[in-house]
């Protein structure tokens, strides 16, 4: 073979390979929901597969680059998924407006086990789900009180928190957000009126008397929380925004940083529905509104439908097993990845 012909075949084949990739890349960009109500959860669950929980349409797998749709005719509790989750099993389950439902890596089926003998008995170990109550704002009458789901990998037992909600007073503590495992053994849990952690012996309830909150200062609404690297809870509230508590006192962040909307020509940080935390320790902020933003410890910064983030109403923050974040919305519905400088459409 001549050098001129070994020349040719190699372009050929560098042609080929780059054919490969791109077609790889467009069908990864062709991959796109069909929801219309916005992206409400997201799980990469040890198989590879990813899962698309829905405000209102039910549940969407990603399985080598095809999408499969569940919703209650294929076994689902409710069509609204709040939260998804994988159990040390490899069972995923899906935490819906109204009651559970598992995937077995088969068929999706509704959880209808329960256990309320052991309401006081409060053991926690590693590996343990929590899950709100089984009724969309409120409790049923099995559950009775105030309280969160555990499931331990055997049963799933209802847990009452250690509070005594006044006459009509028990949505306070309804349960809003994902469960959060913490430092020194914690689990918290983010409920309307207050944030809940529990060590399996100790219980710390911060609520709005706790926190020093009132009408003046105005009061919790919890929609998110996390524990970050180094031990700070941020709480993300629809109407007051951010505050950040070390363990010893609270600051409202979005006051701190001059971001409520009376104080601002611009977007606030006052409806915040989701709340993440990247790889290099930047805190970063869902809103409804307002878009995302990412603080890194020094200064805030805000990425709209110009850097685009198309949606209006961030619901979730997710990290993939990669390190990357994800932002699940709606309006339109969607799920964006940051590359460093702006916003892309990942799904």
């Amino acid at each position: 073979m001549s050098i001129k012909s070994k020349w040719v075949n190699i372009f050929i084949l560098c042609c080929f390979f780059l054919t490969v990739v791109t077609a790889s890349c467009n069908k990864q960009s062709s991959i796109r929901l069909k929801y219309t109500t916005g992206v409400r959860s997201i799980l990469e669950d040890s198989r590879g597969n990813i899962w698309f929980g829905s405000y209102n349409e039910g549940v969407c797998l990603l399985h080598n680059g095809r999408l499969q749709y569940f919703t209650t005719k294929n076994g689902l509790s409710d069509n609204q998924v709040r939260n998804i989750y994988e159990d040390k099993n490899g069972i995923i389950w899906f935490e819906c407006g109204r009651g559970l439902s598992t995937y077995d890596g088969k068929e999706i089926t509704i959880y209808k086990e329960r256990n309320y003998h052991s309401k006081n008995e409060w053991k926690l170990n590693e590996s343990d789900l929590w899950f709100k109550g089984d009724e969309i704002e409120g409790y049923n009458k099995l559950e009775g009180y105030p309280g969160v789901y555990q499931y331990d990998g055997q049963k799933l037992s209802y847990r009452l928190f250690p509070v005594t909600p006044k006459h009509g007073d028990g949505f306070k503590y309804y349960i809003s957000t994902p469960f959060v495992k913490g430092k020194n053994g914690f689990v918290w849990f983010g409920s309307y009126g207050a944030i809940i952690g529990c060590n399996g012996s100790d219980f710390k309830i911060l609520d709005n008397e706790y926190l020093g909150l009132n009408a003046e200062t105005g009061s919790l609404h919890v929609r998110s929380i996390i524990e970050d690297k180094k031990g700070n809870i941020w709480i993300g509230n629809n109407g007051m925004g951010v505050l950040k508590y070390d363990g010893k006192k609270i600051i409202n962040f979005t006051a701190q940083q001059n971001l409520k909307k009376e104080n601002t020509k611009s977007n606030s940080l006052e409806k915040v529905f989701s709340i993440g935390e990247d790889t290099a320790g930047n805190i970063w902020f869902g809103t409804v509104g307002s878009g995302a933003w990412r603080y890194d410890g020094h200064s805030i910064t805000n990425f709209t439908q110009k850097d685009g983030l198309e949606s209006e109403h961030l619901w979730t923050i997710y990290q993939s097993k990669q390190g990357e974040l994800w932002f699940g919305g709606s309006s339109p519905s969607g799920v964006y990845r940051f590359n460093g400088k702006s916003f892309e459409r990942k799904y």
